[in-house]
């Protein structure tokens, strides 16, 4: 039997979300502060993201522009920054995911997991 009659120990469990939230603060500044990066056109463009997905740097090696074709140097940029988010993705689910699993996989109403 649970002391106080049935109640949880509502101090405890303030206790845990705080440190839960602590967690997550500090997962959300890691990502923040870490790069990923993407590659398309096997390696003529390489696009640089945080873990959270912010575009931080794009390089193009010269070979990949032909001024007569701008469309594939369109395409191959586009999937760099698509290959980088989605490795920033990864990460994310490697840091994030455990925290939201702690939390009940995503059953609070009003927490963004």
């Amino acid at each position: 039997m649970i002391p106080g009659g049935g109640q949880p120990n509502m101090q405890a469990l303030l206790q845990q979300a705080q440190k839960m939230q602590q967690d997550l603060a500090a997962a959300q500044q890691e990502l923040a502060e870490t790069d990923v990066e993407g590659s398309a056109g096997g390696g003529l463009v390489k696009a640089t993201v945080s873990g959270a997905g912010e575009l931080r740097a794009l390089v193009i090696d010269p070979k990949a522009v032909d001024p007569e074709d701008t469309e594939t140097l369109a395409d191959l940029v586009v999937a760099a920054v698509h290959n980088a988010n989605e490795a920033a993705q990864r990460l994310q689910q490697a840091k994030l995911g455990p925290l939201a699993q702690g939390l009940g996989g995503g059953g609070i109403p009003g927490l963004p997991f």
